[in-house]
């Protein structure tokens, strides 16, 4: 496995290529970045990994300077995994003057949820994402279901530049205790670890009720907040969304079996995690 860090490298290496999958990440690796690499290796041409952490996607009072750095261990892991090059550009690289151009999702997708809570973050996303494309060029890039907002703005930027390039989505990989894993929960005290998984059982009930013609998605949706917040969890949203643009479903939607999906974002002491179940 190759470990490059100029832009330079990159083209050179990949060269002749037309089948490269592409796995972005900001390091700090996890099993759910794995399993990322492991599904562009199956498709069968030379796989690519970056990590870089883009300054783009934080905001000011976020945690940039002190997000882990592990690019060795991240190394390690990737090798197994079935990377083949592993782009980690220093920020002047991959950023060598100002980036004044960038990449502006729509308002009705990129600011709502997490848009709403991190004004700005999808334009980093969309703008890093743009321009690690351009430096890889591949033909499949591999994004993860955790972040399943994400996941629908770069599929929205792709469809509508007409980029020659299929996304594929990963599934949302969990510990035994049904936690999704997150480069995040290391900042996790013992006690917060335990009750972590709380989130995601919450959705599985929002879930299970989805379709109930006896509730409104209002009732759906406070019943849930309730009781994250009687355990001490603070939400910043926890709401049922029609999967295709994550607005609220109608009752007619809703109850017709529209494909929909849920979705939280909470604080935990200090920590904010996110997650989603399809229904």
């Amino acid at each position: 496995m190759q470990v490059i860090h100029t832009l330079a490298e990159l083209r050179a290496a990949l060269a002749g290529q037309t089948r490269t999958a592409f796995v972005p990440t900001m390091g700090n690796l996890h099993e759910g970045h794995l399993a990322l690499v492991r599904e562009a290796a199956r498709r069968g041409g030379p796989v690519v990994a970056s990590v870089f952490v883009n300054r783009l996607q934080f905001l000011p009072h976020e945690d940039f300077d002190r997000y882990p750095r592990t690019l060795a261990r991240d190394c390690e892991l990737l090798a197994p995994a079935g990377c083949d090059l592993v782009f980690a550009p220093a920020e002047d690289e991959l950023y060598p003057e100002p980036q004044a151009y960038k990449v502006h999702p729509p308002a009705a997708l990129g600011d709502i949820l997490e848009g709403e809570f991190r004004p700005g973050f999808f334009t980093g996303v969309c703008t890093v994402v743009m321009k690690l494309f351009q430096c890889v060029q591949p033909a499949v890039a591999v994004f993860g279901q955790k972040d399943y907002q994400q996941l629908k703005v770069i599929q929205g930027m792709v469809r509508q530049f007409a980029m020659p390039i299929e996304i594929v989505p990963g599934a949302t990989v969990r510990a035994d205790d049904g936690l999704a894993l997150s480069s995040r929960n290391g900042y996790l005290s013992a006690a917060e670890r335990a009750e972590a998984p709380t989130l995601q059982q919450v959705l599985a009930r929002m879930a299970g009720h989805a379709r109930d013609p006896g509730c409104t998605l209002a009732d759906v949706e406070a019943r849930g907040a309730q009781v994250l917040r009687e355990r001490g969890w603070a939400p910043d949203y926890l709401t049922l969304r029609r999967r295709s643009d994550l607005l609220p479903p109608s009752d007619a939607q809703r109850l017709g079996g529209a494909p929909l999906v849920a979705l939280a974002a909470a604080k935990l002491g200090a920590t904010r995690l996110i997650d989603n179940l399809e229904c």
